[in-house]
């Protein structure tokens, strides 16, 4: 069973800006917002020990939580909810880089291009 939230409830967060991307992201992949959403999820890996990962999926798997921001649903497994909790995901644009940013209050270190956490 699926446990659905909406930002205001915590858990995960997400920036407008970030929003805005995500959905033309979907439209482009054709992933309808009523049955698929963006999945966050933590791997291990990385240059610092976990790397997050960030991908479209069709539907919820049963023991998801569901954070839902208007029309785009996040999904997030269990495991990953762990690290995950009270992150920010932002959408940043500067002449170095373009794309998501992690604000991940349960990460220790982070490595240099901020896609890697312990």
């Amino acid at each position: 069973m699926t446990t659905e939230q909406t930002a205001a409830a915590g858990g995960i967060h997400i920036t407008e800006k970030a929003l805005e991307h995500v959905r033309a992201a979907m439209q482009k992949e054709g992933i309808a917002p009523e049955e698929g959403g963006l999945r966050l999820g933590v791997q291990g890996g990385g240059c610092s020990g976990l790397s997050y990962n960030i991908r479209f999926d069709t539907q919820p798997r049963e023991r998801d939580r569901i954070f839902s921001f208007g029309d785009v649903r996040v999904f997030v497994d269990p495991k990953s909810f762990i690290y995950l909790n009270g992150m920010t995901v932002a959408w940043e644009e500067t002449l170095m880089h373009r794309g998501f940013v992690f604000q991940n209050p349960n990460a220790k270190k982070s490595c240099g291009c901020g896609s890697s956490f312990s």
